[in-house]
């Protein structure tokens, strides 16, 4: 159990509050388009893949870069790369804000929005160093929280086009938190003196032959990729689905992103205390029933309600999957975390595009939603399939972890 007084006196609350900052804005960059999807739509004409295309393009642009700022971490510190991430996401929003005017413009900013996507691979390894192994999963899953500034995408974004009657004012507006942020991360960060050494390139490819590797990318472009998914589709969902305006699509999206937001840092804490293998079977149990569900397109509440739902045990799982990675990989946090990142952007991706080209070809969105049901239920087990293994190598009983493992060890 973890003793909240005791995770009060350990690691750096400067680091850890800079980490979640630096993820909330981020995220609420990220997912940008997401919110004011529909009135782009309108303006370029787009259709329904077309429109699952420009909203998923960031996600896809933050899984190429998490690698690259993975790597950054490793090397030149977390903070330091924190501080780059943040300088390099004012591009896209100066470039949305003054020269976006075509769709061309439009998929420069998309993909360039997945500099604030990539900071995943900085804010996390920022906050995680400085805590020793029974804090990990409330340590991440604060710092992990910073997913919540998605909501102020979805709540602000189009009042904000709506009032000025021009979305690319959005843009100009975002650049003012970020700028702010980027000056109290500057002063409040600091690495921890505990960080691993940089890692060669070739200690990076040893942890890709890792199978725990590639598990690990399945079950976070589930969790992540699941939310973030859902956080820059649902919008166009309510709108297509059931003819809400912008506005109150959006609104409608905020209330199913708060459950994400909110209970990543419980799943984390219950992962201590349950083991994080439990609370994953659990947790993708819950996502696969609520999106079985939500395929048969109920009436607008309960849709409302089973989203939320889901959103929140995606988010639970979050934080389960980041309570065992650092524990399974301690010594190459950086690399794993950006690699695992990465994994969780490709799922961001691929949700819009399944959701969206499902609608398209299809004219409902039952068949797509029924994939993310098949999905999780994968997920469950195969989790079921490698437990044993785990609990003899490196998690003790209960699930809970009980040492990190050396690389040699768990190969096979």
């Amino acid at each position: 159990m973890v003793d909240r007084k005791s995770f009060l006196q350990v690691g750096h609350k400067g680091s850890l509050f800079s980490s979640f900052l630096y993820f909330d804005m981020s995220f609420m960059v990220w997912v940008l388009l997401g919110p004011i999807a529909v009135i782009l739509a309108d303006d370029f004409h787009l259709n329904a893949a077309e429109k699952a295309n420009l909203v998923a393009l960031p996600t896809l642009g933050g899984s190429i870069l998490r690698l690259v700022l993975g790597v950054l971490t490793d090397k030149i510190g977390p903070k330091r790369t924190g501080q780059i991430g943040l300088t390099l996401t004012l591009i896209p929003l100066i470039w949305g804000w003054q020269f976006a005017y075509s769709m061309h413009d439009m998929y420069f900013v998309a993909l360039m929005l997945g500099i604030a996507g990539a900071s995943f691979a900085a804010a996390l390894p920022l906050a995680s160093s400085w805590y020793p192994p029974q804090y990990q999963g409330l340590a991440m899953g604060i710092a992990g929280a910073g997913n919540s500034g998605t909501i102020f995408a979805t709540l602000f974004a189009n009042r904000i086009a709506q009032h000025y009657g021009d979305w690319h004012i959005v843009f100009g507006i975002a650049l003012i938190p970020i700028v702010l942020t980027l000056v109290i991360f500057s002063l409040l960060a600091k690495d921890s003196p505990n960080k691993p050494a940089p890692k060669t390139f070739t200690e990076y490819g040893n942890v890709l032959k890792q199978k725990d590797s590639w598990l690990f990318c399945l079950f976070y472009s589930v969790t992540f990729g699941g939310f973030v998914g859902m956080s820059t589709y649902l919008t166009i969902f309510f709108n297509t689905q059931y003819g809400l305006s912008p506005v109150k699509a959006a609104d409608f999206t905020t209330l199913c992103v708060i459950g994400g937001s909110f209970f990543r840092p419980i799943g984390g804490w219950l992962a201590d205390r349950l083991g994080g293998i439990r609370m994953l079977m659990a947790l993708y149990g819950v996502v696969a029933v609520m999106m079985a569900g939500i395929s048969t397109l109920p009436v607008l509440s309960a849709t409302t309600v089973m989203l939320f739902i889901a959103m929140m045990a995606l988010g639970m799982g979050n934080g389960s999957v980041f309570q065992l990675v650092p524990q399974r990989f301690r010594q190459e946090i950086g690399v794993v975390t950006g690699i695992v990142g990465a994994a969780g952007g490709l799922g961001g991706y691929f949700l819009p595009k399944i959701l969206g080209n499902m609608k398209l070809s299809t004219g409902s969105f039952t068949p797509g939603f029924l994939i993310l049901s098949g999905i999780a239920v994968v997920c469950v087990l195969v989790i079921a399939a490698v437990q044993g293994r785990w609990k003899r190598t490196w998690i003790g009983e209960g699930g809970k972890v009980k040492a990190a493992a050396p690389l040699d060890r768990v190969h096979a």
